[in-house]
């Protein structure tokens, strides 16, 4: 199948990246290279790109569109979270601009087997790194009642977690549950029928929670923002797209805590804790899609990009 995806905020993001020809690029979700491709072009023979993701496919489709600026463009299997060993063994100190566009691409949910999807048939996978051993099945049938919930809770935000979870270590007694559609039987069981109407696919909250939590999306997230943001040059620039509020809120608070992380009480006269800040949030509100991307795209509907700026002095 070919990997396809449709970028999404592509104008936005190229614009807040402020692309030198010469600067040095990071795509850190690096997919079918849809934003790689229009950095790319952006750039001279002195300027860099390299672009990391941990899914052979996108890796085999963004080698195969970005083969015209080969003589720019570097592509690394890896996760984003090591970003600075990428650039440690690649000798590069600091960048001018990285992008992270999170989430499930189009390829990957519209490949059934690769499991992330509720809307058909397959095998529980949902691993976004296929190197990886444990998949979905393996947290559906071996996580606790306790864990289930909890994960259905927090990375799912479902109110029925408990009854979903509980619905789950029943059915499972009986069989594993080994596909999409055996899980969504489940889940539709677990919730009330008026829910199941009027609040769209009953599976879609428990899918997502599984996905993060075998992806370990949020603590990747939360654990490079830092670290990229330390490896950017004086003004250079970190754009994240998120795709729902769990991702969004931890941008949004490193970000803020990146630009202010003075620790001292408020009623303090002078700044006594040493904490400088290490520059300015550009986007006090995301940007979000036009209505325009959303009338040709209906998965860019919960995008949001935020943006932060290194200080001069970096």
């Amino acid at each position: 199948m070919e990997f396809k995806h449709k970028s999404v905020l592509l104008e936005e993001t190229i614009e807040n990246l402020n692309i030198k020809p010469d600067g040095i690029y990071v795509d850190g979700t690096l997919g079918g290279g849809g934003h790689s491709y229009e950095i790319a072009k952006r750039l001279t023979a002195g300027g860099r790109l390299i672009g990391i993701d941990q899914d052979a496919d996108a890796i085999k489709a963004a080698t195969d569109r970005l083969k015209g600026f080969a003589d720019r463009v570097t592509i690394v299997r890896n996760n984003y979270c090591n970003i600075a060993d990428v650039l440690d063994e690649l000798g590069i100190v600091k960048v001018d601009g990285i992008i992270l566009d999170l989430g499930v691409s189009s390829y990957q949910l519209d490949t059934a087997e690769r499991g992330f999807t509720y809307n058909v048939d397959a095998p529980l996978d949902m691993r976004m790194d296929q190197r990886q051993q444990i998949t979905a099945k393996d947290i559906v049938n071996t996580y606790s009642e306790f864990d289930l919930y909890r994960i259905i809770r927090d990375y799912g935000e479902d109110k029925f977690a408990k009854n979903i979870a509980k619905h789950i270590v029943a059915r499972r007694t009986e069989k594993p549950i080994e596909t999409t559609f055996e899980l969504n039987d489940v889940i539709k069981a677990a919730i009330p029928m008026k829910c199941r109407i009027n609040g769209g696919h009953p599976a879609k909250r428990t899918f997502q929670a599984i996905r993060i939590e075998l992806n370990h999306e949020l603590d990747v997230l939360e654990n490079s923002i830092d670290t990229m943001i330390d490896r950017l040059n004086a003004d250079g620039r970190l754009c994240i797209i998120t795709f729902h509020s769990l991702e969004d809120r931890i941008v949004k608070v490193r970000f803020k805590n990146n630009e202010n992380p003075c620790t001292c009480p408020p009623d303090f006269p002078v700044c006594v804790c040493g904490k400088k800040s290490k520059g300015k949030v550009i986007t006090r509100k995301p940007i979000l899609p036009s209505e325009e991307e959303l009338s040709v795209n209906s998965r860019s509907k919960s995008a949001k990009l935020r943006v932060f700026e290194r200080a001069g002095e970096a």
